[in-house]
């Protein structure tokens, strides 16, 4: 049998092998086992992929075509890159769908704001976005954690705007509201290696 890792959440979880015969005999026994509690695995959550360093070469050489393929644990799409120097490397990607939802939520509370003080609101969205940044704010999301502050942005320019404020609010402006409340998105999980570094004061790791 080759290693395997299973990480949790909950009720969440996701299941590491390195040989796929191993998995195939795990999600056999899992449902059978599941089955004698009167229980089943969700058919729409469960499935069995080929993820990780090696998954890229094995399906150049099955000849399959297209990259392997993704999968959402925990608000992240998690996905099999590549570095510029063409070395394996995991994404993390906020799950489009959870984005979505929670522009959604924003945008209907912000309605609900308007007419409170410009300062009570960049209070308030200063804080979605903290909570936001610090839940998705992983290495490799950059890109999403920015756009969800773009997003923040634009909907409030559009809130203070139907409140009677057309004339006096320009971009140049929104872009001074946004520079005074909402803080640049930036990573704040550091990746395992650099976050369990701990060293003594002469410097020599923990053991």
């Amino acid at each position: 049998m080759g290693d395997v890792i299973i990480v949790r959440y909950a009720d969440d979880f996701i299941v590491g092998f390195e040989r796929r015969d191993d998995a195939n005999t795990f999600l056999a026994e899992l449902r059978r086992r599941l089955a004698k509690f009167c229980l089943e695995l969700h058919p729409d959550k469960t499935r069995l992929l080929a993820f990780g360093r090696y998954a890229r070469d094995r399906r150049q050489k099955s000849r399959e075509t297209g990259a392997p393929e993704t999968f959402n644990f925990l608000g992240l799409t998690h996905i099999c890159g590549l570095t510029r120097e063409g070395k394996f490397a995991l994404l993390r990607h906020t799950m489009r769908k959870r984005m979505t939802a929670k522009l959604a939520e924003v945008g209907a509370e912000m309605r609900r704001r308007r007419q409170d003080p410009i300062p009570a609101q960049g209070r308030w969205l200063a804080s979605v976005l903290r909570g936001h940044v610090a839940y998705y704010g992983v290495p490799n999301n950059a890109q999403a954690l920015n756009a969800f502050r773009t997003a923040i942005t634009q909907r409030w320019y559009r809130s203070l705007r139907r409140r009677g404020q057309r004339r006096r609010l320009n971009w140049h402006r929104m872009d001074a509201l946004a520079n005074r409340w909402l803080a640049p998105a930036r990573i704040v999980h550091p990746w395992p290696g650099p976050r369990f570094d701990a060293r003594h004061c002469d410097k020599s790791p923990v053991r």
